[in-house]
């Protein structure tokens, strides 16, 4: 039977257009929304604002692109929240262990290879793929107990190394914007102070230059942040998820060559 995986999520060429996407969104979002000349005093853009999008409005050409971060940081979120349901398949995964631990202390191997077809997700694939062999192994008296058990295992690790990737995959995506969103909000920061220094260069400082540089350096400050703190924390549970589910497909590995080692001749 060939190996199956339980969903691969975004491909290469889907992630790519979704950052390319979340880019022109953050584009529209900065001229349409957040540059409306309601926002202005005068209905100006070159004005001072009114309001809080007209504010935020105000912290330059930056401003798109950290709103293309926190984009790419929910739209990865929740494709990564899709595909690790998934993988975690139908029912409670420490229930689906604990029940094939069970079955397989009574020998009832078939009805093991059953549970994983009810439960699905990348723990049954695995677990399947086991029991398989298992089953296979059983009948055959032409291999002696410690190759069989050889055999058992490396077909578990084959059915695991096709379905971890799938777990951990475009996670780089959110891990590299929790870095790049507060150095995108720094450079805003930066050119947001400078301006503020040139306003204040002036023998008479010009107070609205001078207001409008504070407002970029902060309000680029703020958005990297955001950007990067939902980046870290989205990060952070997704990789917790993955550990447990790699515990969850070690343990089942071992109870399925645990129950061969107990039964086999």
């Amino acid at each position: 039977m060939s190996k199956t995986k339980s969903g691969g999520g975004f491909s290469a060429l889907v992630a790519s257009l979704a950052i390319v996407i979340a880019v022109v969104i953050g584009i529209l979002i900065y001229k349409f929304i957040l540059g409306d000349p309601a926002n202005f005093v005068d209905k100006n853009p070159e004005e001072h604002p009114v309001n809080l999008l007209g504010t935020v409005y105000k912290g330059g050409f930056i401003v798109p692109m950290l709103i293309a971060v926190n984009l790419i940081v929910i739209i990865f979120a929740v494709e990564r929240f899709v595909t690790m349901a998934k993988t975690k398949g139908r029912g409670n995964i420490n229930t689906f262990v604990v029940k094939m631990k069970a079955l397989l202390d009574e020998g009832n191997v078939s009805g093991a290879i059953e549970e994983c077809d009810k439960q699905k997700g990348s723990l049954a694939n695995v677990v399947r793929a086991g029991l398989e062999k298992y089953e296979t192994l059983q009948a055959d008296n032409s291999i002696d107990k410690e190759k069989k058990l050889e055999i058992i295992k490396e077909e578990l690790e084959a059915a695991t190394s096709l379905e971890l990737p799938m777990l951990s995959k475009n996670l780089v995506v959110i891990s590299t914007c929790a870095s790049v969103g507060v150095l995108i909000g720094l450079i805003g920061t930066v050119i947001g102070m400078i301006r503020s220094f040139q306003a204040m260069s002036a023998g008479t400082p010009d107070t609205a230059a001078l207001s409008v540089g504070i407002s970029e350096a902060l309000i680029n400050t703020m958005l990297g942040i955001v950007a990067s703190t939902v980046a870290i924390i989205f990060y952070n549970l997704f990789t917790t998820k993955i550990d447990q589910m790699t515990h969850s497909i070690d343990e089942a590995s071992f109870s399925v060559t645990q129950s061969f080692s107990a039964s086999a001749k």
